[in-house]
């Protein structure tokens, strides 16, 4: 059954990449079907974030108004004012950290630092604290922006260049505020969030567990373990049938699975994966292992359907490496290569509904493993 599988996903999805001549030289794959971005793909995505880091407008702010005062998306924010909104500057940010990381001698380098330091430093990331700690924003991007502010953190800590130890220092006021904001609500948070966008918990807590993992912070670790536990050990035959949402950009059950691959251990992962999606090889959850169609990207709701084709590939190659021996794992890592073969050629569609966000996403799912 596992190979009647993967010789239809192979029938349906036949190789994308290099069907556009424009963006032929973005990937390369080796010899096993690996998909890796090329200096000229990392210049692409770059260029994507660069385009909005500094883009004020349009935006949506979210933000809670306690007066008559009315202040700009920049006077709320000046670090993070981009990319139409909070979240999705800081992860335009991640991005262009982790590009630089990956490929030193980027063309775009110099301007990349240039704008890090325009916006992450000491004046701009103080009034994002004094945000923060306003009461009416006790939840303000709980948890999918304090998640990606952590990776963007955790990103500047294994960061090894010049730049990076005044940048990764600029931050830390903003980071210690979001980390004790886990503290804050976990312990008060009785249920998990299991939605397929921004709220989902397991998304938050996977991110957070990343953090704290790299940067030896060993209460927040465990903080993150024993609510992962509590929300999660228990779970079985998760509705996966259910998915893809219309506006989804998460798969609610393949989330949480990747947050439980990094907490149990695989012996015990295994039995518990084998629970919670029973016999994916045997076509029960046919609808997670087929990219979802993206009918129209410049609709803002419709297009984070984008998202899920590439939030869904880095979770099944989470899943599928803590797997190895299991058979699912090779029918998981087939399928996330053909979600990416889906849905990286259109990342730069020429609407912002999509460009403003969905590079991070495409480059998290390339480079991650």
């Amino acid at each position: 059954m596992l190979q009647k599988y993967l010789f239809f996903l192979a029938s349906i999805f036949s190789p994308i990449i290099g069907s556009s001549q424009s963006q032929s030289s973005f990937y390369t794959q080796n010899y096993s079907g690996e998909i890796t971005l090329t200096a000229a793909g990392a210049t692409h995505f770059a260029n994507l974030a660069l385009s909005c880091i500094q883009k004020e407008y349009p935006n949506k702010t979210g933000h809670v108004m306690i007066d008559s005062v009315l202040k700009t998306p920049r006077e709320l924010h000046p670090a993070f004012y981009g990319c139409f909104d909070w979240h999705s500057s800081v992860h335009g940010h991640w991005m262009l950290v982790r590009l630089l990381k990956q490929n030193p001698d980027l063309p775009l380098h110099k301007e990349i630092i240039a704008r890090l330091n325009d916006n992450i430093n000491t004046v701009n990331i103080e009034q994002e604290v004094n945000y923060f700690l306003q009461p009416s924003n006790q939840a303000y991007e709980r948890m999918y922006g304090w998640a990606w502010l952590l990776k963007l953190a955790e990103e500047l800590y294994t960061w090894e260049h010049p730049a990076a130890d005044k940048l990764h220092q600029a931050l830390q006021p903003l980071t210690k505020i979001i980390v004790q904001r886990y503290f804050d609500f976990l312990p008060r948070q009785s249920y998990p969030i299991t939605t397929g966008v921004h709220p989902n918990t397991a998304f938050g807590l996977s991110f957070g567990f990343d953090y704290a993992v790299t940067t030896g912070n060993d209460s927040l670790a465990s903080l993150i373990e024993k609510r992962s536990i509590q929300y999660y050990a228990e779970d079985e035959n998760c509705p996966g049938e259910w998915e893809p949402g219309g506006e989804d950009f998460f798969s609610p059950c393949l989330l949480e699975a990747e947050l439980m691959s990094k907490i149990l251990p695989s012996e015990i992962f295994e039995s518990w994966f084998a629970k919670f999606l029973p016999s994916l090889d045997q076509g029960k959850y046919e609808v997670l292992l087929h990219p979802a169609i993206v009918s129209d990207r410049a609709d803002p709701k419709i297009v984070h359907l984008d998202g899920l084709n590439l939030s869904r590939a880095w979770c099944m190659q989470h899943i599928a490496n803590k797997l190895k021996s299991d058979p699912v794992s090779q029918l998981l890592d087939q399928s996330a290569r053909f979600h990416l073969k889906s849905t990286l050629p259109y990342i730069a569609s020429g609407e912002y509904a999509g460009e403003h966000w969905l590079a991070s996403f495409a480059v998290l799912a390339v480079t991650e493993n």
